[in-house]
């Protein structure tokens, strides 16, 4: 597969990716850790604000590999 249809592949996979998170996120946020405490609620939006980065970078990784020869 050539890199200029990975990275349109993977535009669209990320786009998915970081809607379902964010809503999946703010789902479980609003259900388990709102009213449990500051430091509960600020604990979990750090979690959850840097969890979606490492899918996202195998994304890039993968869109950045080199075409075969």
């Amino acid at each position: 597969m050539k890199m200029r249809t990975r990275k349109l592949i993977g535009t669209f996979l990320t786009l998915i990716w970081i809607t379902v998170y964010a809503l999946v996120a703010m789902a479980v946020g609003g259900e388990l850790v709102v009213g449990r405490g500051m430091l509960v609620e600020l604990a979990y939006y750090i979690v959850a604000g840097v969890a979606w980065l490492p899918v996202s970078m195998m994304m890039i990784r993968w869109m950045s590999r080199p075409d075969p020869a």
